[in-house]
């Protein structure tokens, strides 16, 4: 499972309709939908179909997600992009 501490990041803010931080990386806890997480590569069943998570600001977000923070070293400047790198660190980290 990719950690959101293994790069030194340079914040920014998340861009709407992203979605790749919600796809590329596997999330080992429970997810409401999703009680034993998700594999690498599969969409969360909490993105919308405009890629925004219907958990953002709520209280039954995980926890994973409440500390990704979004940075240019990881998201990139592009979903594209996104998904490249994140998916890279996803198999460095399995």
């Amino acid at each position: 499972m990719f950690s959101g501490n293994l790069i030194k990041r340079k914040n920014m803010k998340c861009r709407i309709g992203c979605g790749a931080c919600c796809i590329a990386p596997s999330i080992s806890s429970a997810i409401p939908g999703m009680p034993d997480g998700k594999p690498a590569g599969v969409r969360c069943v909490q993105l919308t179909d405009d890629n925004r998570c219907t958990l953002f600001n709520n209280p039954r977000r995980p926890q994973v997600c409440n500390r990704f923070l979004p940075s240019i070293d990881v998201c990139g400047s592009s979903f594209d992009e996104a998904m490249q790198v994140l998916t890279e660190l996803e198999k460095q980290t399995s």
